[in-house]
């Protein structure tokens, strides 16, 4: 596998809240698809950790890096906002978006396929058809607790988002992570299989989370939501241990 793309200076970051030049650039969208069957839908929490795990899958791709076939589309997402957006399909529907070019990630339930990033207004029309709404998912059980020694993307307990929206931001959540870790870290997450787990924060544990400097999103306001509200933090170990005691500010980042 091809070595990982470089983070971008903190200056030209894509995961910034204030606006930039880059917005005026065309704007690309990172396309992600789950399934969901009308007689087994997949349950709400493996959908977010799946989702995630999509992301991660797709930036770590030796396809999106150098001259692979996506870096271009991967280069001209990431120079402007990292948006995402999340469709369902079923049926036919489900076996034509599988046959774009793209990967298809599996969960306990749950099958999420991500897409190279397409312009805003440039989506293929297998893709262009499904619809957005509709992708509100429950969880047949509680979910167990997380592993501590495992990375965790909290949710802001104070929102309510669609599964579709949560899982947007938890893929922003999981990118977060990904350029802040180290070459050596995140060859090790990849080739663990990218373990990680999505739960709703407790409101009284929130603030302390949004304190730790660990990557925090802020959300645009496309969709949903208030502009600047903050969504997820994304809680890896290995951060976890660079920043406790430090006192640094917390990574905030918009889609």
């Amino acid at each position: 596998m091809s070595e990982d793309p470089t983070p971008p200076r903190q200056s030209d970051s894509p995961f910034r809240s204030e606006p930039s030049a880059r917005d005026e650039a065309p704007q690309f969208v990172l396309p992600l698809v789950v399934r969901i069957e009308k007689a087994e839908p997949p349950a709400r929490t493996d959908a977010l950790e799946t989702a995630a795990r999509a992301v991660l899958t797709i930036l770590a791709d030796e396809r999106s890096a150098g001259e692979g076939e996506w870096a271009e589309a991967m280069r001209d997402w990431q120079d402007a906002r990292i948006r995402k957006v999340v469709r369902r399909a079923r049926g036919a529907e489900w076996r034509r978006a599988g046959a774009l070019p793209g990967i298809t990630v599996t969960g306990a339930s749950a099958e999420v396929r991500v897409f190279p990033p397409v312009p805003l207004d440039g989506w293929p029309k297998d893709l262009a058809r499904l619809q957005v709404s509709g992708t509100d998912l429950d969880d047949p059980q509680p979910p167990v607790a997380a592993d501590p020694a495992a990375p965790v993307l909290w949710l802001n307990p104070g929102l309510g988002m669609s599964a579709g929206k949560a899982m947007a931001q938890a893929g922003h959540a999981a990118q977060l992570a990904w350029w802040e870790l180290s070459g050596e870290q995140r060859s090790a997450w990849r080739d663990a299989g990218f373990p990680l787990a999505v739960r709703t924060a407790e409101a009284t544990r929130w603030p302390e989370l949004t304190g730790l400097g660990l990557p925090l999103v802020r959300d645009a306001g496309f969709t949903e939501i208030a502009p600047g509200s903050c969504t997820v933090v994304a809680d890896h170990p290995a951060l976890r241990r660079e920043r406790h005691g430090s006192g640094r500010a917390a990574a905030t980042r918009s889609q």
